[in-house]
């Protein structure tokens, strides 16, 4: 199916691309979340009157996430959780623990933004984290586990 990009999509194309991709995942992935359109003339039209205002749409979208990571960058989390003597903890930390702590601080975050490479973290010490504000746009910070008594 042909599809006119609404945004950049990641590994797909930029704004206003009109890409093919399969049917399923243009039906029940890219036009449910308003990621992009059918390629209909109809649909082109109407982008092409909308073209300046969805641009500055996504401009003002990647001004308001490098402000995040400007916040963001560089930044130590403290998180506790209980721990064994080796410094195994008895559980994870995991991105809702991250989300929690970057909200004890004031500062907002989705779950979906956080990645963590490695999967959850399972040992005491720091851990590199980093947080998908944008397409464009990641923000690394770190976060310092410590160890709790059981």
């Amino acid at each position: 199916m042909e599809i006119i990009l609404m945004e950049k999509v990641v590994n797909l194309g930029q704004l206003g691309d009109i890409v093919k991709v399969k049917d399923g995942y243009a039906r029940n992935f890219l036009i449910p979340q308003g990621k992009a359109k059918r390629a209909t003339a109809a649909n082109r039209a109407q982008f092409e009157e909308r073209r300046a205002e969805l641009e500055r749409q996504q401009a003002d979208a990647l001004g308001r996430a490098q402000a995040r990571a400007q916040q963001l960058e560089g930044l130590v989390l403290a998180i506790g959780q209980k721990a064994g003597v080796d410094g195994r903890l008895f559980g994870s930390v995991t991105n809702v623990d991250i989300v929690e702590a970057l909200k004890a601080q004031g500062i907002e975050a989705s779950k979906t933004e956080v990645r963590m490479p490695n999967g959850p973290l399972k040992t005491i010490g720091e851990h590199s984290v980093t947080l998908a504000l944008h397409t464009d746009v990641v923000a690394a910070l770190t976060v310092q586990v410590s160890g709790e008594a059981a």
